[in-house]
């Protein structure tokens, strides 16, 4: 995913320093090229020789170390990163790059780099939210630096409260956001809806399906990749909710369908991943429902159309795209109801189909539009979603 990138860490003297080494190991696994450089305080917490080993470079400290390849010096450095991750970043180094400050390896590479920098603050509660380190963070912010909030958490002195540096995967997702895919979706806004909807029968039971939600999920987090404003209308879902999305959570068809259609006309493109439930019960939650010992009886209404509502209203140059979860005749169902739903494509899939369906991490798609039928082979949902947002971007 991150071949032929390279990622400069800027490791600085806080005890969260020691999460780092496998944010190394992590970028390294992805393919990225990861170069480290370290403060003198940050060594006194972690040994750069793990860095060393882990990247199988040498871990940049003193600015005058004439043990290394003119190639890598700082100002060569700067001008291959693609990416800077400041991790740890602790008050003195932040407020020394927001006063322009450059007196070690770190701060002047760091100045020196030309790429986006992102910063991720670790420290005592209290002295994060000093005034002064506050104001220095917003200035880094106004520069263009990319902050990467403080979890909530215990700290290193058992105190409660913000300044924990985010787990690990968290900082690798930062840095793939940033750099693993063209932004060519910058400027789009894009609604996607994921998982099942409940429709409660009384207090206890409801109708639902066996949507978990993944496909959808993985459509909203590959737009948000490529650059997109995303918001995600989500149901019951068994995935992970994405990153640097909008999660609108939800029960119902009819929750889902008001999420959708108010927020419909602001939309570049809709794509329609939920699994709905084709009913909902007449009844109340207290209301009586007949049963006998062989029976059960629920009386039943249709949820509302939520994919015909978008294509009756569908507004010049937006797009609608559609799943279609068939068990027969999938593409012939499916090429009507690209007609009858007035929509741009339909992703249709079998159930019948080793490897797609419900619940797995990988699918068996046919993108169908007006001009014809892509079959995608087997592969897994994050593949399969870039492959839906490429033939959307052609159309």
């Amino acid at each position: 995913m991150l071949k032929g990138k390279t990622v400069v860490l800027a490791v600085t003297g806080s005890i969260a320093a020691y999460k780092m080494a496998n944010v190394a190991r992590m970028l390294k696994k992805l393919g990225a090229d990861v170069q480290v450089l370290m403060t003198r305080n940050a060594t006194e917490f972690i040994n750069p020789v793990t860095f060393e080993t882990l990247t199988n470079h040498k871990c940049l400290i003193d600015t005058f170390d004439r043990n290394f390849q003119y190639s890598v010096e700082h100002v060569a450095l700067a001008k291959a990163a693609d990416v800077v991750l400041i991790a740890p970043a602790s008050a003195n180094v932040i407020g020394k790059i927001a006063c322009g400050i450059a007196d070690d390896m770190l701060t002047t590479t760091v100045m020196a780099c030309p790429c986006k920098k992102l910063v991720a603050p670790a420290m005592n509660h209290n002295m994060l939210h000093n005034p002064i380190v506050e104001d220095n963070i917003k200035k880094l912010a106004a520069y263009g630096y990319g902050i990467i909030t403080p979890d909530n958490g215990m700290l290193a002195n058992g105190d409660i409260g913000d300044g924990r540096l985010p787990d690990e995967e968290v900082l690798v997702d930062h840095v793939i956001q940033e750099i693993a895919f063209e932004k060519d979706l910058a400027g789009k806004k894009v609604l996607v809806t994921a998982g099942a909807t409940r429709e409660p029968i009384d207090p206890v039971r409801f109708i639902t399906n066996h949507s978990s939600g993944k496909m959808g999920i993985a459509i909203a987090r590959a737009a948000a990749r490529r650059g997109a404003e995303v918001t995600l209308v989500c149901g019951h879902a068994e995935a992970e909710m994405p990153r640097f999305c909008q999660v609108v959570r939800i029960m119902t068809a009819e929750d889902m369908y008001n999420e959708v259609t108010s927020r419909a006309a602001e939309q570049d493109i809709i794509i329609k991943a939920a699994a709905v439930a084709d009913y909902t019960p007449e009844t109340t939650a207290d209301s009586k429902i007949k049963k006998s010992d062989s029976d059960m009886s629920i009386p039943l209404r249709r949820t509302k159309d939520i994919l015909k509502s978008l294509g009756e209203n569908k507004r010049e140059g937006q797009l609608i795209c559609g799943f279609s979860m068939e068990t027969d005749n999938v593409l012939e169902n499916s090429r009507k109801k690209l007609a009858s739903k007035n929509c741009d494509m339909i992703c249709a899939n079998s159930l019948r189909t080793a490897g797609a369906g419900f619940g797995v991490d990988t699918n068996v798609i046919t993108l169908i539009t007006g001009d014809g039928a892509d079959e995608l082979p087997l592969m897994t949902k994050d593949e399969a979603a870039h492959r839906v947002l490429d033939k959307l971007l052609t159309l």
